[in-house]
């Protein structure tokens, strides 16, 4: 019992070819094929034109199969005019620069000093006002409140802190206090800690 494949018909879907050749795979040769009998009879009915048009049609429809968008994107942004390099280089820049910015302004230094002074007659707490009133930079921020230690033979210094950006330098604030040399003997960074 050998049976011959159906010839493929292209007005026959994918689907109904397969049913036959599993049928004929199967060995169930007594189903007949009705798919290739009726598509034959249509063929002989219809005349060449209608054959014609509908072969047009199942091209124009395979055709707009190949440009229908899965994810459906809009075509409606293909339209809208591109940037140029220049222009797009800028505008990264741009970006970058204010990332950056934003980053400088939260990254801050904290720096605690002591300041050691000349005589134990002197007034700590007024020299301490004198100090963080008078050096004042961008991005300096001077602690609320300091603490007096002794040194010896009492002789007290102070302990402060200040916080700092990134553009600020620990040493240029060093250099200022120091440049109170009548009422300051030194000036000493203890710790220094990136917030």
């Amino acid at each position: 019992m050998t049976s011959t494949a159906p010839a493929y018909d292209i007005s026959l879907d994918e689907m109904s070819v397969a049913l036959s050749f599993a049928t004929m795979a199967l060995g169930e040769a007594s189903v007949p094929a009705a798919p290739v009998a009726v598509a034959a009879q249509a063929k002989t009915t219809t005349g060449k034109k209608e054959g014609k048009k509908a072969e047009k049609k199942t091209e124009k429809k395979v055709e707009d199969d190949d440009d229908f968008d899965v994810f459906a994107d809009d075509d409606e942004e293909d339209e809208e005019p591109k940037e140029s390099r220049a222009e797009m280089l800028a505008r990264l820049k741009k970006e970058a620069e204010e990332r950056t910015a934003k980053k400088e302004a939260k990254q801050r230094t904290l720096v605690a000093i002591e300041v050691k002074p000349w005589d134990t007659e002197q007034d700590l707490m007024e020299l301490w006002k004198k100090i963080t009133t008078t050096i004042v930079q961008d991005g300096l921020k001077w602690g609320e409140g300091c603490t007096l230690a002794d040194v010896a033979f009492g002789i007290k210094k102070i302990c402060t802190t200040f916080t700092m950006g990134v553009n600020n330098s620990s040493d240029d604030v060093v250099e200022a206090i120091e440049g109170l040399e009548d009422e300051v003997q030194s000036v000493e960074v203890t710790s220094m800690n990136v917030l």
